[in-house]
């Protein structure tokens, strides 16, 4: 259905919304994990966001479900990084709302992911090494399977957990040394 999709069969199109929603939900979900309760933005708002720029997106030649997921992983990790910067905007004084001391004071027990330092970190990490970098991206924000991400990268699932192995210890030092200079 994503080929018949990606050439223009609306009808594939129709078929597959449930499907790809479905999907995306899953992975939203995951990535919205570690959000603290409140947190603004939610699963679902996250999944119609991508889903958005997916389907109104240009024309993409869909390979198979892998490279779908691929490509869903990258948009949604461009969203919760867009979606931190202009956060930590507001935190730093932009369109910025008194709050009494009392209510500075209420804190979540939750850690929140630093999707800015994750992605800062996962360029740097491309700069190094592009695969690895795409395979912490698929696997982290798409949450492909080790074989899904093989398939993709044309790779062994055993590089690929090498690559996901050496990029989680290399991204973990590379985002202390960020808190520290925080």
């Amino acid at each position: 259905m994503l080929l018949r999709w990606g050439r223009g069969d609306e009808e594939a199109l129709e078929r597959l919304i449930p499907l790809v929603y479905q999907e995306l939900h899953r992975i939203a979900c995951r990535c919205m994990a570690g959000e603290h309760v409140g947190h603004s933005l939610q699963a679902t708002a996250l999944v119609n966001e991508a889903f958005v720029r997916l389907v109104n997106g240009k024309a993409v030649a869909w390979n198979d479900r892998a490279h779908f997921l691929a490509v869903s992983a990258r948009v949604m990790r461009r969203i919760l990084v867009d979606y931190a910067r202009a956060r930590t905007y507001q935190k730093r004084g932009g369109d910025a709302v008194r709050v009494s001391f009392d209510e500075a004071l209420v804190v979540t027990s939750a850690v929140e992911p630093d999707f800015v330092a994750l992605d800062a970190a996962l360029v740097a990490l491309a700069k190094f090494d592009e695969r690895k970098s795409r395979v912490v991206e698929m696997r982290f924000f798409g949450g492909l399977t080790v074989e899904e991400t093989a398939t993709v990268l044309n790779v062994s699932a055993s590089t690929v957990m090498g690559d996901w192995r050496f990029a989680k210890a290399w991204l973990k030092r590379e985002m202390r040394g960020h808190a520290d200079a925080v």
